[in-house]
């Protein structure tokens, strides 16, 4: 049985330690990879290369919830030349900006609406209050993707919405060929991962930073 030696890091929270796993299920990285830059790509990176595959083939796609996943999501999307709509907590000015710099062509604060309909949506924020506000602004027969794995519940919300052939689909599993088409066309992009790094004894305040929206990119806890 062949093996490989992994050095793993996980995002919000997580372990370094090195173990030997079947190479049929782990991922060849460079030998210099940088474990605090590689982390995200390993876990937002993979779930956002997913929701983006189950938005469908779309050229203007709205991103909800500017995190780890979404800040790598829109550099692959420019890659690809797809339109990236984002939308971040109201009054978030330095994260509206960090999210233009990236590469989307529009940003505005969830409720708001952009200046073209969308042909898919993705949320990545654990809000079930943006699955109305995103069907609200995906055309007939578009697509709104939940990437998160927990959500608050979404409230009622009128027929109208839903009505046009539009969709709600939640992303929960991927498969070993999901993360190596990822890692190749995350190359061909050049994807670059802007991280926060914490501590393991600080992992608290970085759950907070989180919730707060005061980390831009991914959060790295490093022990």
């Amino acid at each position: 049985m062949q093996r490989s030696w992994l050095h793993g890091y996980t995002i919000d929270g997580g372990f370094a330690a090195h173990a030997a796993a079947e190479a049929g299920y782990a991922f060849e990285l460079p030998e210099d990879a940088d474990p605090v830059a590689t982390a995200p790509l390993l876990c937002a990176g993979l779930i956002g290369w997913q929701s983006l595959k189950m938005a469908g083939e779309g050229r203007t796609i709205g991103i909800y919830g500017f995190g780890a996943a979404a800040h790598i999501l829109v550099q692959v999307c420019k890659h690809r030349g797809q339109s990236v709509y984002a939308f971040v907590l109201p009054g978030d000015e330095a994260g509206r900006k960090f999210t233009l710099d990236l590469g989307a062509v529009w940003a505005g604060f969830s409720g708001e609406k952009p200046p073209v309909p969308l042909d898919a949506a993705i949320i990545f924020a654990p809000a079930g209050e943006l699955v109305p506000m995103a069907l609200d602004v995906v055309r007939k027969g578009g697509t709104v993707v939940c990437g998160g794995i927990d959500m608050s519940d979404i409230p009622s919300m009128p027929y109208r919405l839903l009505w046009g052939e539009r969709r709600v689909v939640s992303v929960a599993n991927l498969t070993r060929s999901d993360g190596a088409e990822f890692f190749s066309i995350g190359k061909a992009a050049g994807v670059r991962c802007f991280t926060s790094v914490y501590p393991l004894e600080h992992a608290n305040e970085a759950l907070d930073d989180l919730r707060a929206g005061r980390v831009s990119g991914a959060a790295v806890i490093v022990p």
